[in-house]
């Protein structure tokens, strides 16, 4: 088949690392595959985005990702409607075309009438969107409004995870009145990229993109109350060569990136734990992978994320993983078993990083219980498998 899909901007955060999972699993069945963006700055983004696997093609990059710091949806909009005009407009019709994040699109594709669209919904907008003030309320009224009326629109719904499910059901309300009903593919890693690693430090690792939503501050916190434990809680464990990590996706062109590092160094200078944590922005995936490699396990501190790409990559790589109960993690992260599910304060997570600390052969057995849960429920292979059996069914529909 041939097969679209049109995404915002091809950076790497977790949506892009889908997108372009989708793409390489495709191609590798078969499928002709070629990718329609606004934006892809080939110094930062996915190596296989440039590998040549499947094409890349750029359209609307001139346009404006914000106005003045402002309008940051509406500029993704219009970005968004501009490339799905150039698809429709340019180039020869697709069989499928697989959008996520914004919906707005669909209307302007479903006018090839021998294309069926498939919507990613990684979690509604309206619920990411602030709606503090009357002129936000009025601003993001209509843009609301044509999400959930555009969504409704694609021939077939994914989402996620079975959070962001039961989350869709709640936010549209008038799209589960008509019995409009996502089905679910979970996002996947690739398993094959990481080896069992034979040693490790007494290194936590945090990997998230530099923004507030994802608490980033709890793993400073929680470090640095793991280095005020004393007594029973760490058995005379020696931690003064502990350290912590902070690595992740960094865009100097956004504002709230700039700030909020600038925020969690502070607050690491605050703490005493300044010297003790290394911030690393924007690494590569061979950089990401080493520093896997390295740590005694992996701090996955946003709340009520709608999946989490972050803990699949740890639990890959053999490392067992500490995250919040809540959202997505709940349904990766088996407690106990592969990691720790904690309430999202410092005390919780200090305490079961404490354990591993202190058993560093039980950390090791999680690390390998964690490979195993991700290579058969969540690699790739799964992934591109589930997704191919979804677009060939919806072609399929078309025909009948």
């Amino acid at each position: 088949m041939n097969i679209a899909i049109i995404h915002p901007d091809l950076g790497i955060g977790g949506a892009e690392r889908l997108i372009v999972d989708a793409a390489v699993e495709l191609a590798s069945l078969g499928h002709s595959v070629h990718i329609f963006t606004a934006h892809h700055d080939k110094d930062r983004c996915f190596e296989e985005t440039t590998a040549g696997t499947f094409p890349v093609t750029v359209y609307g990059s001139f346009l404006p990702r914000h106005i003045f710091y402002r309008f940051h949806a509406l500029c993704a909009y219009l970005r968004c409607l501009f490339v799905a005009l150039c698809v429709l407009i340019m180039l020869p019709s697709f069989e499928v075309i697989l959008a996520d994040q914004v919906s707005a699109v669909i209307p302007i594709l479903k006018l090839k009438r021998s294309t069926k669209v498939v919507f990613y919904c990684h979690f509604p907008d309206l619920l990411l969107a602030k709606h503090t003030t009357i002129l936000r309320r009025i601003y993001r009224t209509p843009i609301d409004y044509i999400e959930e009326v555009t969504t409704g629109m694609a021939d077939l719904i994914l989402v996620n995870s079975n959070f962001t499910a039961s989350t869709f059901a709640r936010t549209f309300k008038h799209l589960n009145a008509r019995g409009i009903r996502p089905a679910i593919l979970y996002p996947a890693v690739n398993v094959d990229q990481f080896e069992e690693p034979h040693s490790s430090k007494l290194n936590f690792l945090s990997i998230n993109r530099f923004e507030r939503k994802k608490n980033i501050e709890l793993a400073i916190s929680a470090f640095a109350m793991l280095c005020t434990l004393e007594g029973d809680v760490l058995k005379g464990c020696d931690i003064s060569n502990a350290s912590l990590t902070l690595a992740g996706g960094f865009d100097k062109r956004l504002r709230e990136n700039v700030e909020y590092l600038e925020e969690l160094k502070a607050l690491a200078a605050k703490k005493g734990v300044y010297n003790q944590i290394s911030f690393i922005t924007s690494c590569s995936t061979s950089e990401r992978n080493a520093l896997l490699s390295q740590c005694l396990c992996v701090l996955y501190t946003p709340k009520d994320e709608h999946f989490g790409i972050v803990p699949l990559e740890a639990m890959a790589a053999y490392r067992p993983v500490i995250a919040c109960n809540s959202g997505g993690p709940v349904e990766t992260v088996k407690d106990g078993i592969t990691g720790y599910l904690c309430d999202p304060t410092p005390q919780e997570f200090s305490l079961a990083m404490a354990k591993l600390i202190q058993d560093p052969q039980m950390a090791e057995k999680m690390g390998r219980e964690a490979q195993r849960h991700v290579t058969e429920s969540f690699s790739t292979k799964i992934f591109g498998q589930r997704l191919n059996r979804y677009l060939v069914d919806i072609a399929r529909g078309k025909e009948d």
